[in-house]
């Protein structure tokens, strides 16, 4: 029986209030699911190795709809779980309320700041790894046209693909890079059919590359970029290895690193704001064997070069959701 089940009855509601060991962990999954190849297979990631490394145990759930985020949080709260980790901005409101009910219990969201005592709030400089991918898709890209796909459209996703159009014209300032979004609800992440659709139209508009941050939408995007014959950019986890060879590079973003941290930290976890960026290896370029035949020398020292000069602040990414403008587009 999995957790999301007992939540469904009081009976079962007690036993899990009565099994449950003190100062245990908990990670709620956003919609997708713990196995998307993305976004929540990052943070599961990081609490794998969390029990792999300590011996611990904990608990999770993955969610199938929306109105299930506070009861969630509540029933962990409830049930002595402590931290408890929420992967995804949605989870915003529900915490809000749930956290001032359970002040001893410490809570983690991640890409979202929530402004409570007993919360950690963790967000990503994306901009700036999407700034590297774009550098890479210009260096990869004969032509002047690359494109991006996000999932719902919501700033957190126009972070993504602003940073990777600054990146692309830093190289091809004459360059074009077409924008679509899948949709305008949570359906949005998970929905590959449309992701191969917009691929598909992209490619006929002369894109070759393609960027996803799309959650499970992605996965279309990157089958469909193989299929066409163009190249892809994977985000959040490294999925190079799911299309080799047309899987140009990730933007990885370490969830699991967000994870593993607040499970490490346990009941003393450290509350308030912090940012994961390129300075502290919160994003990045993924390069391995998969993608080691697409990425140049000449591709790599620039990306290099961009990393240096991003940290040291010679190189400012524009953060779209500092006032909602690209002016990169």
């Amino acid at each position: 029986m999995t957790l999301m089940k007992s939540f469904l009855g009081a009976a079962a509601t007690l036993a899990l209030t009565s099994g449950a060991a003190l100062a245990d962990p908990a990670l709620i999954f956003d919609l997708g699911g713990k196995f998307d190849k993305s976004f929540n297979e990052s943070a599961y990631n990081g609490a794998e190795r969390w029990a792999a490394e300590t011996g611990g145990t904990y608990r999770d759930v993955e969610l199938t709809s929306d109105a299930q985020r506070e009861q969630a949080l509540r029933r962990f709260a409830e049930s002595g779980y402590n931290p408890v980790v929420m992967a995804g901005f949605n989870f915003a409101t529900a915490l809000e309320t749930v956290a001032a009910d359970f002040p001893d219990t410490k809570f983690a969201i991640i890409d979202m700041v929530v402004d409570a005592p007993n919360v950690k709030s963790v967000v990503f400089s994306e901009h700036e790894g999407s700034y590297l991918v774009g550098v890479a898709a210009a260096y990869a890209a004969e032509g002047d046209t690359v494109s991006f796909i996000g999932g719902m459209d919501m700033p957190l996703i126009s972070k993504f693909a602003c940073g990777y159009a600054q990146g692309f014209k830093s190289v091809k300032p004459d360059g074009t890079v077409i924008v679509n979004m899948t949709g305008t609800t949570p359906a949005a992440w998970n929905d590959p059919i449309k992701g191969g659709e917009l691929t598909r139209a992209q490619k006929a508009a002369g894109s070759e590359v393609v960027f996803a941050a799309a959650g499970g939408t992605g996965l279309g995007v990157l089958q469909t970029a193989k299929d066409e014959g163009i190249l892809a950019i994977g985000v959040d986890s490294n999925q190079n290895y799911l299309q080799p060879g047309t899987v140009l590079t990730s933007m990885v973003k370490r969830v699991d690193n967000a994870v593993y941290d607040a499970f490490m930290q346990g009941d003393a976890l450290e509350t308030g704001f912090s940012v994961m960026g390129l300075s502290n290896g919160g994003v990045g370029v993924a390069m391995d064997d998969n993608n080691a035949s697409l990425m140049t020398d000449e591709m790599t020292a620039a990306l290099a070069d961009a990393e240096a000069k991003i940290i040291s602040g010679e190189i400012v990414v524009h953060d779209y959701m500092s006032d909602e403008t690209c002016p990169s587009y």
